[in-house]
């Protein structure tokens, strides 16, 4: 089995839209053609879609829609971040931008119409579980999954689901990866995990020493995140040796916010994944061969 798992990370999403452009490229394939199984958290739930729905989405289309539709989705507007105390005290967004791109993009396409077997993660605060949507066996709509799967707590509301109200997958599985690992059998041909570029900076000592629940409550969000995907990494190295394929950078001049969508970081983003492509360069090639093959 050949699985594709890609990380959340907001707008940072676009680098590895643009890494599976470079893949689409080189084989000249779209990806939900090449794979067994996609798997996505938060922003890497709506690539998922966007690559399994039944007329798949080019990759490079993907990234262009982070491009012309994140602004949109992460506007900082006055009365909003006064209201909600720049998320301490409600949430920062209102969703109806990133509702509307995500209709926009995915229409009434139901998951179970996925062209390739393919699952998002959430989490539901009513069973206080961990959930993954899977195509083929949760009856909702693409739209509802990505919402849903994208409702980071702080950023945007809560998704009401049925019984179920639910969050974004990222509070236990930033990296589906190890997820992914065991919808495969536990031995994939392929298993190539797409990151969002690493966060860089340094929480010192002096600075994070005195404090409390209020200091902590926006980057404890990131720690975890960051931690549970490094250890899914370490994880899937272990057990997937050369099966598995990572492909993640750490950020140089981009900004690691999940809601930096300003032009100025859209643009360095881009500069990024150019990076990350040349770097790595031997990799994709290698990965491109077995996905082709």
């Amino acid at each position: 089995m050949k699985a594709l798992a890609i990380d959340g990370g907001g707008i940072r999403g676009l680098i590895p839209a643009r890494v599976l452009a470079e893949i689409e490229a080189r084989t000249g394939r779209a990806m939900a053609t090449m794979v067994d199984l996609i798997a996505g958290t938060s922003t890497g739930g709506l690539i998922a879609c966007g690559l399994a729905r039944p007329d798949p989405m080019p990759a490079a289309r993907i990234a262009d829609i982070y491009v012309q539709d994140g602004p949109k989705i992460f506007e900082r507007r006055v009365a909003k971040e006064v209201e909600s105390g720049k998320g301490y005290l409600d949430e920062r967004y209102d969703a109806g931008a990133l509702v509307a791109s995500l209709r926009e993009h995915l229409g009434d396409t139901r998951l179970s119409a996925a062209t390739v077997p393919t699952f998002v993660t959430v989490y539901d605060l009513e069973s206080r579980a961990a959930l993954l949507l899977r195509s083929g066996r949760d009856d909702v709509s693409m739209v509802d999954a990505a919402h849903a799967t994208a409702a980071a707590p702080t950023y945007f509301e809560p998704v009401p689901l049925g019984p179920r109200t639910l969050i974004d997958g990222g509070v236990f599985a930033a990296n589906p990866a190890a997820f992914a690992f065991a919808e495969a059998g536990g031995a994939p041909a392929l298993l190539l995990s797409l990151g969002c570029g690493d966060h860089t900076r340094p929480l010192h000592y002096a600075d994070v020493k005195d404090w409390g629940k209020l200091a902590w409550a926006e980057p404890i969000i990131d720690v975890v995140l960051d931690g549970g995907a490094d250890a899914v990494d370490a994880q899937m190295t272990a057990l997937a040796g050369d099966a598995y394929i990572r492909l993640q950078t750490r950020l140089e001049e981009a900004s690691d916010d999940l809601d930096d969508a300003s032009q100025k970081n859209i643009e360095a983003l881009e500069r990024e994944a150019r990076r990350l492509i040349e770097a790595r360069s031997a990799d994709i090639d290698r990965a491109c061969a077995v996905l082709a093959g």
